[in-house]
């Protein structure tokens, strides 16, 4: 790794800041839409499905409908991302809020089986295909966004806000799915409260949507398309045919970033209940605590970023990563006095989510980055996200510190791939730095 220092941060502007907000703002909302189908996967197991079939099978069907939403990410982000290369980041930016809100919107209004039979869980499965779309274009878009938004030297800590503001859409969510549980009986919810959460989701899509139209699109974009220096073939196949190096280290990376949410935000949690023995109202106060310290790591990775540079910092978390993970999980076996310290501490491991975006927008130039990113992600996070939690929800009862042994892995490979690509000195630490007009 290169040891040339990096120049000094420029400041924010109110400017900057205002996209900045603007940007994370409407992802947490994004991502609360998206998210708030998991919350009420029983309840929807129960209204959309035969009342005759047996409760596991209606409940798995359920959560198929939901990880539907990540097998589709794949195909609506290669297609958003080719607009937002051609067109332009702001209209993708500011479309995926929209696909991603009106989904939520008619499924809160969307009768049940028991009006419609069939045809509900199949409006359902259509509903969240267009989510998984929407999503799917959303984060790609987003992190480039920002990158050719922010200033040279303050791209890191950009990137760590953002990802701060998407990772807090899960808080979102948590709390609304409380708020509801303690407000309506079980009885009232599944006979109509359940809606409320998707109308929500519906209401903060229109903010989103009215929010972004304050934005203005990236001066890299304006000065590609200044100089016509848009590429005239499809983006992607730029992409497989002179970046495939770039691949290996996003789709990696991207692992490792997948990795560490699964096993904070999914996994934990049902464990935490199922393995030992704690109390949903419980669990959900220490998950709560682990998701805010999350948003606090990703800033703080990001402030390091500018600090030291996006592959040095790679390493740092990379080596974090399972350090913090199997301190939480030495105070849940051992039983300790204190486990929402370590929930916390185990939050601010997990900033590698805050770093890999800075590494990201540095592999691929500017006329392709949006596909580029957008591909190796997406397909990427659909495999990883919809297979490892079921594989290490198997693997648990053999050995409680499966999670940890999972990290250590994973944290490994985001530190080889760190050591491995990294630029060599003669080069520049990322793409975006020499890319303002």
């Amino acid at each position: 790794m290169s040891a040339k220092p990096l120049a000094p941060p420029l400041r924010l502007s109110r400017s900057d800041h205002k996209t900045l907000g603007l940007a994370a703002l409407g992802g947490a909302l994004e991502i609360y839409d998206f998210i708030i189908f998991v919350f009420f996967a029983l309840t929807l197991s129960q209204l959309f499905f035969p009342p005759e079939m047996p409760q596991w099978l209606r409940l798995l069907q359920s959560f198929g409908i939901f990880v539907t939403g990540y097998l589709a990410r794949p195909l609506g982000g290669i297609l958003m991302a080719h607009f937002a290369d051609r067109m332009g980041r702001k209209k993708v930016f500011s479309l995926s809020i929209l696909m991603m809100a009106l989904p939520c919107l008619l499924i809160g209004v969307m009768p049940t089986y028991a009006e419609i039979g069939y045809a509900a869980p199949l409006i359902l499965l259509a509903l969240r295909i267009l989510q998984g779309a929407a999503v799917g274009g959303e984060v790609p878009s987003a992190w480039v966004f920002v990158a050719e938004h922010a200033p040279a030297g303050r791209r890191g800590y950009a990137l760590g806000f953002l990802q701060a503001g998407l990772t807090f859409g899960y808080l979102i969510g948590a709390l609304t799915a409380t708020a509801l549980a303690q407000l309506f009986s079980p009885q009232e919810i599944l006979a109509y409260a359940w809606r409320l959460p998707f109308l929500l989701g519906g209401v903060f899509g229109v903010i989103g949507v009215w929010l972004r139209r304050w934005l203005s699109e990236t001066p890299v974009f304006l000065a590609l398309r200044e100089r016509n220096m848009q590429r005239q073939e499809l983006p992607l196949r730029t992409v497989l045919r002179e970046h495939r190096k770039a691949m290996w280290p996003a789709v990696i990376l991207t692992c490792v970033l997948t990795s560490a949410v699964v096993v904070l935000v999914v996994i934990t949690p049902t464990l935490m209940q199922q393995r030992f023995g704690m109390t949903a109202s419980h669990t959900f106060a220490l998950s709560s605590l682990g998701i805010v310290f999350l948003n606090i790591g990703c800033v703080l990775a990001g402030l390091l970023v500018d600090r030291i540079g996006a592959w040095r910092a790679l390493l740092v978390y990379s080596l974090l990563l399972p350090i913090g993970v199997a301190g939480l999980y030495a105070s849940l076996i051992g039983g300790w006095a204190w486990p929402g310290v370590a929930y916390a501490l185990a939050g601010l491991g997990c900033g590698v989510v805050g770093v890999v975006p800075s590494v990201m927008v540095g592999l691929f130039p500017a006329d392709i980055r949006v596909s580029g990113i957008s591909f190796t992600y997406n397909i990427a996070y659909a495999a990883w996200a919809s297979t490892t939690p079921l594989l290490l929800i198997a693997l648990v009862p053999w050995s409680p510190w499966v999670c940890v042994g999972y990290c250590l892995v994973m944290g490994t490979v985001g530190a080889l791939t760190a050591l491995r690509f990294a630029p060599s000195p003669g080069k520049p630490a990322t793409a975006v730095a020499t890319e303002h007009p």
